[in-house]
């Protein structure tokens, strides 16, 4: 999971998108958002992840503030979700991720 932006601010104010790749079939799933909070990037899992696929084993992310929250960490936890962090020194862990997100950069400057 990872999140691009900003970009120039759309309808809304939308000006980040938050994109979830499953490492098995490479699916993407992303959700523009005005704001980087705990509480989008929480309400993101739920809805586009949990409530469409069921509870993942594990989630990938980066060091962002929104990740390593407390409040997010419990909420994975209650769910049984494994949550692995990456390494500042090595953000190829989270290569999925960095790949849909070349996808997506190169389709949006069409």
């Amino acid at each position: 999971m990872d999140i691009l932006g900003p970009f120039p601010p759309a309808k809304g104010q939308l000006k980040f998108l938050l994109v979830a790749v499953d490492y098995f079939t490479k699916w993407i799933e992303a959700c523009p958002l005005a704001k980087i909070t705990t509480e989008n990037v929480r309400k993101f899992t739920w809805k586009n992840i949990v409530c469409r696929f069921g509870i993942p084993h594990t989630i990938v992310t980066d060091n962002g503030r929104q990740f390593v929250a407390g409040e997010f960490e419990d909420f994975l936890r209650e769910l049984g979700i494994k949550h692995f962090p990456t390494s500042v020194e090595h953000p190829q862990t989270n290569g999925q991720a960095e790949a849909a997100n070349k996808v997506i950069l190169r389709e949006l400057k069409k």
